[in-house]
């Protein structure tokens, strides 16, 4: 593109959360979408559960309610979970008529001709889904429709830098103008001024040492948006897939909760069941207490997995709903008909983020949070299976209706400023990043992971601090990178995470820790936010 073109609506992040919003702003409004890849790469190629909507005869809204506000551990917003669970029908029709093909009815396990399962944490079996697949039959679908609309243009290899606010400009009335953005294939950064800008970014598990998420999952909006002046909260609740494959060549392969939900058992490596042991559901628990069960059994009996085991099932049934996994798991020369396989958690999911109002925006106007990225009170303090696509397709809608409510009475952006390098040169030390990256990934993982200290936060805090300073100083001396960017941001917010896990004074859903072992009862359950304003006075 050329420099300085303006566009309309800039949505950073080319997932579900973004894509849908590109088509629902219609064909009216010249719209970039900036993906830091390829535009299939990212969470939601990877998601395989599926998508929680009320479908059946016998699920009713309350049931879908009841069961997210419980997952939730008493932090979700009832309004915002309202919202999202009356609108889930609605998107999956929409979804159809893009034309994502879902697994068709098969006996009674179904509604209106598709094949409904179950997952934990839902009383009801109320999972559309697209065999094992479902974010990638998503995904591309999206891809084909938002290709063939002459309005959008998408920015591949293209990563974002820093917002640009009117603050920033010395102008009186703060708004989003648009943003820095890097091409990542000629090293150039440009920048892009918007009407309207969106973060749909997804989240930041790769600030852990294992991960079930793609390279891309770097935090960058949360960051973004945190040094633009927006309010983060409730990052303290990271989620851990329970069962990532446990297998040195298998990397971020996660093995889906629904394979829990068609009746897989978790095993110790004697082949003894342990789930019951700590919650009646068993292996249908919230993700929360099925991973703190995985992690304890491991550290009490020094073991490096557990097993996971859906051989009773009839072969073909395993086959035909779990064709992906079957097929990888054979890569790594096991077979999930006949075996069980060795799997660990893995950081997974971040339920906290950016904080919006029920229209996706921000604290600073012009700027819209979606999906992963934000914090919208849908979660609480632990994501139950499968609502994360359903917010990311309700939360696209919901954004790109108040945008369009609003594109006539928003005037375009002043001229901005070409990105300053006058003062940088080439960096000839590229081993301080790879080095930085590695030893946060590595405490984050043992101090700020499926259980807590005050002793251990205060660890990584202090070493997150350290990170900072240093990294800050060589992103104000040398040219950016991918590799630069991605490290700046996720220092930034594993320094945010670990805030937020130090101002909660108890054990609530994915915040587990050793000094406040049960939740605080004595007052009703707060959110944890961080504001920028705060540290800057």
């Amino acid at each position: 593109m050329l420099p300085g073109e303006q566009v309309d609506v800039l949505i950073i992040g080319s997932g579900a959360a973004g894509l849908s919003l590109a088509l629902r702003l219609g064909t009216r409004l010249r719209v970039t979408v900036v993906a830091k890849g390829p535009v299939t790469e990212g969470s939601t190629y990877y998601a395989q559960g599926g998508i929680a909507a009320v479908l059946a005869d016998d699920d009713s809204v309350e049931a879908h309610i009841a069961d997210t506000l419980e997952a939730g551990a008493g932090l979700c917003r009832e309004e915002t979970v309202r919202f999202v669970v009356e609108r889930g029908p609605e998107c999956i029709r929409w979804l159809i008529e893009q034309g994502v093909v879902f697994t068709p009815a098969r006996g009674e396990d179904g509604a209106g001709g598709y094949h409904l399962t179950r997952e934990g944490g839902h009383s009801r079996r109320r999972i559309i889904h697209a065999a094992d697949a479902t974010g990638r039959a998503v995904q591309t679908t999206l891809v084909d429709r938002v290709r063939a609309r002459r309005n959008v243009r998408i920015l591949e290899h293209h990563m974002a830098v820093d917002l640009i606010t009117a603050r920033r400009l010395g102008l009186a009335e703060d708004r989003c103008l648009g943003a820095y953005v890097l091409d990542l294939q000629r090293q150039r950064v440009e920048a892009i001024p918007a009407r309207f800008v969106v973060l749909a970014t997804g989240g930041a598990s790769k600030a852990y040492l294992y991960t079930t998420n793609p390279d891309t999952s770097t935090g960058d909006g949360i960051a973004m948006a945190w040094r633009a002046g927006c309010r983060v909260a409730n990052l303290e609740f990271n989620q851990f897939h329970p069962t990532c494959l446990y297998h040195p060549e298998a990397r971020n392969f996660l093995i889906s909760e629904a394979v829990r939900g068609e009746g897989g058992r978790l095993l110790l490596p004697d082949g003894t069941r342990f789930m019951e042991e700590f919650d009646p559901r068993g292996e249908l628990a919230p993700r929360d207490i099925v991973a703190r069960a995985i992690d304890h059994e491991m550290k009490r009996l020094g073991i490096e997995c557990v097993y996971l085991d859906i051989s009773h099932r009839p072969p073909e049934f395993v086959r035909e709903h779990f064709p992906t996994i079957y097929r990888r798991c054979l890569e790594y020369g096991f077979d999930i008909t006949r075996e069980a396989i060795p799997v660990v958690p893995a950081a997974h999911y971040t339920c906290g983020g950016v904080v919006t109002d029920l229209a996706a925006r921000t604290d600073l106007p012009g700027l819209y949070a979606v999906g992963e990225v934000a914090c919208t009170g849908l979660h609480g303090a632990n994501r139950m299976a499968s609502n994360s696509l359903l917010e990311c397709l309700v939360f696209g809608a919901a954004a790109a209706e108040d945008i369009l409510a609003r594109a006539d009475e928003v005037p375009p952006p002043p001229p901005l400023p070409p990105w300053d390098e006058s003062r940088v040169t080439d960096s000839d030390e590229e081993v301080v990043v790879a080095h930085n990256w590695d030893e946060l990934r590595r405490f984050m993982w043992d101090y700020v992971g499926i259980v807590r200290t005050d002793k251990r936060l205060q660890r990584a805090r202090n070493r997150a601090q350290l990170l900072r300073s240093e990294i800050q100083e060589y992103y104000g001396n040398f040219r950016v990178t991918g590799d630069l960017l991605e490290l700046r941001n996720l220092a930034q917010v594993a320094e945010l995470i670990i805030r937020c896990a130090q101002a909660r004074k108890e054990s609530r859903g994915l915040h587990y820790t050793l000094d406040y072992p049960r939740p605080d009862d004595s007052r009703p359950p707060r959110d944890t936010v961080l504001d920028p304003a705060a540290d800057a006075a």
